[in-house]
């Protein structure tokens, strides 16, 4: 980021600190261009101290000081938020906000004006750099806007442009995710025990295997069935595992789950809206 701007970060919880981690590994911006209000005062000092950031006093001066501005606050607590810093709000200031089931309209309409805004949907993987973020650009943000957004998230993970009418289903499947594949590998840690492995021996493998595995698709860019295919001897172990995971409805439960997803994100939007 440019010299002699601010980045300021409004809220500093796990989010918060995954992207103040990440953008400072990747050297896009300094301790010093970077200013931080929590309203946990301990917690900010936490993150002072370890990261080396500045502090606000408040919102507002994050507000009327810092461009861009990242609203990394629990959506429930938008609305005051948002009211604390309109006064110093404008169309010159790009917001990048990570509520979930938060609509930019309403990030407006706390405001009472026009903003230029930019929705992003990460997931927990950013702790470890490597989330997966949707961004949806709101009506005022420019094209410098967004490509700033996308070299922010690139910092903790890998991101992708979404209309925001699919922020929903990005939640569905992105955003609740990593807990499909924990579960996963939680099962099949079961299985091994089952079958005599310790529990440590058992995790090892169903962790790194699925790792393997993600990492197989992602450097030979072939479709996973393909890929499927080719560890699927006709009449082996892997084709009757896989028959049973047929059996059992593994492909249809998994839609399932992210369509069931889908939808509770929806019905959570919708009380943000009231």
């Amino acid at each position: 980021m440019k010299k002699g701007r601010k980045m300021g970060f409004v809220g500093s919880g796990n989010m918060g600190e995954a992207l103040i981690s990440g953008l400072l590994k990747a050297k896009f911006v300094s301790p010093e261009q970077m200013l931080v209000f929590d309203a946990d005062g301990e917690r900010l000092q936490f993150i002072q101290k370890k990261y080396g950031v500045k502090k606000a006093p408040n919102n507002n001066q994050i507000a009327s000081q810092c461009n861009p501005i990242l609203l990394c606050v629990k959506p429930q607590s938008m609305k005051e938020v948002i009211e604390e810093m309109a006064e110093s709000l404008d169309a010159s200031k790009l917001l990048i906000s990570i509520a979930a089931g938060v609509p930019l309209y309403v990030i407006e309409s706390y405001a009472r004006k026009q903003l230029r805004l930019v929705r992003v949907m990460p997931n927990i993987a950013v702790l470890v750099q490597e989330g997966a973020s949707a961004i949806a650009p709101g009506n005022l943000s420019s094209e410098e806007d967004i490509q700033l957004t996308q070299s922010i998230f690139n910092c903790v993970g890998k991101s992708i442009l979404v209309s925001e009418s699919l922020m929903d289903a990005v939640t569905g499947l992105s955003g609740s995710g990593p807990a499909y594949v924990l579960l996963m590998i939680e099962a099949l840690t079961d299985a091994g025990v089952h079958l005599g492995m310790t529990r440590t021996q058992a995790f090892t493998l169903a962790s790194q295997t699925v790792k393997g595995a993600v990492n197989l698709l992602l450097e030979t860019g072939e479709h996973p069935a393909l890929l499927r295919e080719k560890v699927t001897s006709p009449g082996g172990t892997t084709a009757a595992g896989l028959y049973k995971l047929e059996e059992g409805g593994f492909k249809k439960t998994l839609i399932e789950a992210v369509i069931a997803a889908t939808e509770r994100s929806k019905e959570l939007g919708e009380k943000m809206k009231q």
